[in-house]
């Protein structure tokens, strides 16, 4: 699931991004007010989208919510299960289960609010969530199509960029969340991803060399 001529480059990426997460988190820990990025983003915006765009907003909000995360994942394993790549089923359970604890983890730790001392909002839980999802079926692509390193590369960080960036202005647009927060998910799932599918590649190897 993490082909051989992307591992250094998402290597590279997911250690970058780590320290992106952490960071951020020293700087806002205990914060419940925006920083000086976040005003000067969403001072014009916050929760001041209006119609049809305040329903776009809406609609991706939801794919992030119980409900809506549920309906993605199932779609996404279903097709992995019909192109018959049980590896990419595992890598998407395992990859969302470990960027979204990844993130509960980093929210209880880091303590930044929004909206009230009980909105935890560092990193933004929508943004890692879509972000993640992204990464995992540009690798599916990647993998399937045989991109080589620059291809491939490209590939998968267009897609973090657009997932991350369309929930990113979702989840401002809608004042559920700091930038700041939208660029701590972003980089949360940056760096789950690519260990994650490390991970599942050297157990899913280890179990067929057993077999034989």
């Amino acid at each position: 699931m993490l082909p051989p001529s992307l591992r250094a480059w998402l290597g590279s990426i997911a250690a970058l991004a780590t320290l992106v997460v952490v960071a951020l988190g020293v700087l806002y820990a205990g914060h419940s007010e925006p920083g000086r990025v976040d005003r000067w983003i969403i001072k014009p915006t916050a929760d001041s989208v209006r119609p049809p765009w305040r329903r776009v907003a809406l609609a991706a909000d939801f794919l992030g919510e119980p409900a809506g995360a549920v309906m993605l994942v199932v779609a996404i394993v279903a097709g992995c299960l019909l192109l018959r790549c049980p590896r990419a089923a595992v890598l998407v359970v395992a990859g969302v289960a470990m960027t979204v604890g990844t993130g509960t983890l980093i929210k209880s730790l880091v303590g930044r609010t929004i909206h009230g001392d009980d909105n935890l909002s560092y990193p933004s839980g929508h943004t890692a969530f879509v972000t993640a999802l992204a990464l995992m079926v540009a690798l599916l692509v990647t993998g399937r199509l045989g991109l080589g390193r620059t291809a491939g590369t490209s590939l998968v960080l267009a897609a973090a960029l657009v997932a991350g960036a369309a929930m990113g202005w979702a989840q401002v647009a809608l004042g559920a969340h700091y930038p700041t927060d939208v660029l701590g998910g972003w980089c949360t799932a940056l760096a789950v991803i690519p260990a994650t599918a490390w991970l599942v590649d050297r157990i899913a190897d280890s179990s067929r060399r057993e077999r034989r």
